[in-house]
């Protein structure tokens, strides 16, 4: 065990400090990985692994309760024992959030408490603007700043209108292009990365984020592996772990999402496809759905061309699937409340023998 390690290196700041109270003899911690129920947990003291305690297991409704990489949470240190215990969790400030995959439908929380999240495409057979749509959407609601990162430019022979592409949709956001085959293709992203200052990695499988977080560590320490035949990267991260750098700055490297649902996104959405909202404020009729009423200003634009129709179908498709989720939370969370009131209700009823 490393011993006086300062957990303000780890992005611990007054703003998590003002949420203890002063008479709290728990320890501050910053989550580093999970693995099957487990933290690795990082103190003043030093890393530890630890696991959420009774209390806390019952009184978590939904799964985004429990911690997650990112998290400050607060420990008891428990001196004695192999493993640390997780009594709360501090206030998130941010958290990059996508709907979990498979039933039941519950939100999963990939990063937390993240400055800057890195959204990962490659520049060869992984391009996909519709899915760097919805990246953007979700990255947008999780309250830190997405940066576009494209990968693999070294596989590309169209890159200018690939960049004029990914343009069009990301208004105003950094577009950094990288590659791992030259000595420096990765320093596009060293003004991103500074002291105390987290920085998620998120992207799809194979397009090059644990080789990049190589680059910047300045030493092989995460598994890569080479293209497969249809040109597209091989999936490699099996867990979220966060790394810190040699510069002072900290990295969360994610495993590949073959599956990024939204998860109640619309603010998300909106500000992505902004284009859109414009149009649609005017629009003759306040509550106009956009297919078949006079003066819709949405459908005039696909009419001109203005409008691109992939677009349009792409921002319904979101937003449908946004509304979806909105409803089926506030399922989810008012089902877990009833649950844990009948077993209360039930822990009081006298035993009959």
């Amino acid at each position: 065990m490393n011993n006086f390690i300062n957990i303000k290196k780890y992005g611990f700041s007054e703003m998590f400090s003002k949420e203890i109270p002063q008479d709290s003899p728990l320890e501050p911690a910053r989550v580093l990985s999970q693995e099957k129920g487990f933290y690795r947990i990082i103190t003043d003291k030093g890393e530890k692994l630890a696991e959420v305690s009774g209390k806390f297991r019952y009184q978590a409704v939904l799964s985004s309760e429990y911690p997650a990489v990112g998290d400050f949470v607060l420990v008891n240190w428990n001196e004695s024992g192999n493993s640390a215990i997780i009594e709360s969790l501090l206030p998130r400030k941010s958290a990059f959030i996508r709907k979990a995959a498979g039933e039941p439908q519950q939100e999963q929380i990939v990063a937390a408490n993240i400055d800057t999240i890195f959204l990962c495409m490659a520049l060869n057979n992984d391009f996909n603007i519709r899915r760097l749509e919805r990246y953007l959407s979700i990255a947008w609601d999780s309250c830190a700043m997405p940066v576009v990162v494209l990968t693999k430019s070294d596989l590309c022979d169209d890159l200018d209108y690939k960049l004029s592409e990914v343009s069009s949709i990301a208004f105003g956001l950094d577009i950094l292009v990288t590659t791992s085959t030259e000595e420096n293709g990765y320093r596009e992203l060293l003004p991103f990365i500074s002291e105390g200052k987290t920085i998620a990695f998120i992207g799809s499988s194979g397009v090059g984020k644990s080789t990049l977080i190589n680059l910047l560590l300045g030493k092989e320490q995460l598994k890569t592996n080479g293209l497969r035949n249809d040109d597209k990267g091989r999936h490699t991260t099996t867990h979220r772990e966060l790394f810190l750098l040699p510069s002072g700055g900290m990295v969360i490297d994610t495993p590949g999402m073959r599956e990024l649902g939204m998860w109640d996104n619309d603010t998300g959405i909106d500000r992505t496809f902004t284009e859109i909202e414009t149009l649609a404020s005017q629009c003759k009729f306040r509550n106009c759905t956009h297919k078949n009423e006079p003066g819709c200003a949405v459908l005039k634009a696909l009419e001109t061309g203005e409008l691109e129709i992939d677009r349009w179908n792409s921002y319904q498709k979101l937003k449908a699937e946004s509304s979806y989720i909105e409803d089926k939370e506030s399922y989810l969370i008012a089902k877990g409340k009833r649950e844990k009131e009948i077993s209360k209700l039930i822990k009081k009823m006298p035993i009959r023998v």
